[in-house]
């Protein structure tokens, strides 16, 4: 069940609300709820899920109360080995078999098919990072298995995040009371999120299946170009859409998820585009991986093999494919490249060449990350840069005529820098957090507050437009 989507608008939610907001117990209402939402979409898997959340909800108890260091490092070794395990077999097995049987002809590696369950990097990474936490002491262990249910479930983030982290939510959950003062300000970033991704990124992605789909070789150079750029405004405004309307709803039942997305597109250097993307998932990255490992201490060598190991599982998260581990290491490789005295250079540069640049790695990248194999993403860069494309001119502009195509182009990419934002604050335009009846945490928000007039036709649009359509993808489904 999609956010973006007529059941869930209006009949799931509008039937959970009415019960969260009624009902004396939230905590039940919410755990409840969310176990009806992801069986709705995987069935069997939330024994799995449930599984999980008992064995780590046992097995933090233990670290948390045992005293003894060895014994405590002994079950977070455990403890995480068995998550990564579940996550290995699930989503990289058949990926290892694969390759193992073409390296080793006649081993015995059977073909291993079955469904992914839905988020489980997403909810693997939070039972990793609540399990290191306790370890540190930087949480203690959730005496209630509600809560630490609820936490892991909550289906705002369940199936494509934000990654939240334990501390983040932990007082909220146990407030007597949820905050209602954010219901307003939920509505709005679910409605921004709902039109990012129905009214630009749904509009788009035609765009870029119709030139990943080509045969190769048979692109011409504006279309792959076209192609690729679509792909860029559509993964970004999927997934930063998805990411605003989790993050809506998370405000509608009193939580406060982290921000995911900062106009990445902004960035003028490849390490800047990653302090923008996907928030949460750097920062997991950051912390329970590049730090532990030793981050940029210990001299040159031991700095690139960080660097590189983060990147490398980087593009893991994202899939079993070789496509993705080379989209990783790629753009770990831009990152050392900085590191190490090209970020001088941008320093030196004009602003537009240090964006040009940027962008023109983040677009290179995002042909490894949408091609199904090397091959393909090899001959559609050979398409861009006209080493073996020759394809008749003229289907770009054929696409680029549509008007609904254009306008999507044009808002995505002016929407993908924050020009917005500046216009209103020109404007001297209201913000929601300087609001009194709200927690002081909003008012460091800034958050402006659209019209309402805007945010009800944008609303409209995006409905009209689900209800004519049947081209509703979510992308990060596949990860």
């Amino acid at each position: 069940m999609l956010f973006s989507s007529v059941i869930f608008i209006f009949y799931f939610l509008p039937i959970f609300l009415l019960g969260y907001y009624l009902s004396g117990w939230r905590t039940g209402t919410l755990l409840l709820g969310s176990v009806i939402f992801y069986v709705w979409g995987e069935g069997v898997y939330i024994v799995l899920l449930g599984a999980l959340i008992i064995v780590n909800y046992l097995g933090t108890a233990a670290i948390g109360r045992t005293q003894s260091d060895p014994r405590r490092r002994s079950a977070l070794i455990a403890l995480v080995a068995l998550d990564l395990a579940v996550l290995a077999y699930f989503k990289y097995a058949q990926f290892l078999a694969a390759n193992l049987n073409q390296v080793l002809p006649g081993a015995p590696f059977p073909e291993i098919n079955h469904d992914l369950p839905l988020g489980i990097s997403f909810f693997t990474f939070q039972l990793i990072s609540y399990a290191f936490d306790v370890y540190r002491r930087q949480v203690p262990a959730e005496r209630g298995l509600d809560k630490f249910a609820v936490y892991i479930l909550m289906f705002p983030h369940l199936i494509a995040g934000p990654i939240v982290r334990f501390a983040a939510i932990r007082d909220e959950l146990h407030a007597n009371r949820r905050k209602t003062a954010q219901l307003g300000l939920g509505v709005q970033y679910f409605i921004v999120g709902l039109c990012q991704k129905v009214l630009i990124a749904n509009t788009l992605a035609p765009v870029a299946d119709f030139a990943f789909g080509a045969a190769p070789g048979s692109l011409d150079r504006l279309t792959a170009w076209t192609g690729v750029a679509a792909y860029g405004l559509q993964i970004y405004f999927d997934f930063c859409g998805y990411s605003n309307m989790a993050i809506g709803l998370a405000f509608m039942l009193g939580f406060t998820f982290p921000k995911n997305f900062n106009y990445p597109y902004a960035a003028q250097s490849i390490t800047e585009f990653w302090r923008r993307w996907h928030m949460s998932l750097s920062s997991w990255f950051r912390d329970y991986v590049y730090i532990p490992l030793g981050g940029n201490r210990g001299g040159l060598l031991r700095t690139v093999r960080n660097l590189l190991t983060v990147f490398l599982l980087t593009g893991l998260w994202h899939g079993a494919a070789w496509n993705f581990i080379v989209w990783g290491l790629f753009h770990g490789a831009f990152l050392m490249i900085e590191r190490f005295g090209f970020d001088r250079v941008l320093d030196a540069s004009p602003r537009l060449l240090r964006h040009a640049y940027a962008m023109l790695v983040v677009l290179i990248a995002w042909v490894f990350f949408r091609a199904v194999g090397l091959r393909h993403a090899l001959s559609y860069l050979a398409d861009m840069f006209s080493l073996s494309g020759h394809g008749t001119p003229g289907v770009a502009f054929a696409y680029l005529m549509n008007a609904q195509v254009l306008t999507a182009f044009v808002a995505g990419a002016l929407l993908s820098f924050p020009l917005l934002p500046r216009l209103m604050d020109r404007l001297q335009a209201p913000r929601i957090g300087a609001s009194p009846h709200l927690s002081p945490d909003l008012d460091t928000r800034n958050v402006h507050a659209i019209p309402v007039l805007t945010l009800v036709v944008g609303f409209v649009l995006s409905v009209a437009m689900l209800a004519n359509s049947s081209l509703n993808p979510f992308l990060y489904f596949r990860f």
